[in-house]
């Protein structure tokens, strides 16, 4: 029975179709991660133009994110 499922896997057909389900569940759980938390979507949000900011804009947003993320918490 075992040897079945890994000759099944191993077979190339299949394997892509077993990777394709777990990269795809993958995704959909970071998705799923990252959006459920209202909090953190918008903390992420606040992270979206960092690489376009200078240095010290992009502290005092990353220091504002972590300070209202520290209220929330408490």
């Amino acid at each position: 029975m075992l040897t079945d499922f890994w000759t099944w896997i191993l077979d190339l057909g299949n394997s892509k179709t077993v990777a394709l389900l777990i990269f795809f569940t993958t995704f959909m759980g970071i998705v799923i991660y990252v959006y459920s938390s209202r909090k953190r979507g918008e903390r992420l949000e606040s992270y979206r133009y960092m690489p376009l900011m200078d240095e010290d804009e992009a502290d005092k947003r990353v220091k504002a994110a972590e300070a209202s993320q520290a209220k929330g918490d408490k």
